[in-house]
């Protein structure tokens, strides 16, 4: 699946996207933000408070409960104000 981040998530995790396997039993945007904090400091930095971080699948908002599988595209970016 790719991965793509957005603003100081992009800056903090270094890419600005990637495509990656999660392991068996990563179901769902929060249990792949908990695999992607294990793969090192700047994902530690990007998703430290996991509330704050906003997801995306196939371009549709998604909570952290949302179910991933056949998902081709999860966006991750920080929370957006209007003006």
């Amino acid at each position: 699946m790719r991965l793509v981040y957005f603003a100081w998530v992009r800056e903090r995790v270094g890419l600005t996207e990637e495509t990656v396997t999660p392991p068996a039993g990563t179901a769902t945007i929060a249990d792949l933000v908990r695999w992607l904090k294990t793969r090192g400091e700047g994902y530690e930095l990007a998703f430290e408070n996991e509330a704050v971080v906003r997801a995306a699948i196939d371009q549709t908002h998604a909570k952290p409960a949302a179910a991933i599988t056949g998902a081709r595209e999860i966006a991750f970016f920080p929370p957006m104000t209007g003006g």
